[in-house]
């Protein structure tokens, strides 16, 4: 069964990286990435709040922006 792609904001809670994903070039998977949040233009404010109201991390003001792998 094929499952849609969640667009919107991924974190990788070991990294401390948050990624925006608005297209199918690159899905970020689990368990290294959990999705975070459908609004794929929350700030990045909004995504620490989000991030330590669901207990993903411990300090959130660490989390950053991260890119997505390119193609080569």
């Amino acid at each position: 069964m094929n499952q849609k792609p969640k667009f919107g904001i991924y974190l990788n809670p070991k990294e401390k990286v948050v990624v925006r994903i608005t297209s199918p070039y690159w899905m970020p998977e689990s368990p290294e990435w959990v999705y975070l949040a459908e609004d794929a233009n929350a700030t990045l404010i909004r995504i620490k709040e989000l991030a330590k109201e669901k207990g993903l991390v411990k300090d959130a003001s660490a989390l950053r922006w991260g890119s997505i792998p390119s193609r080569d």
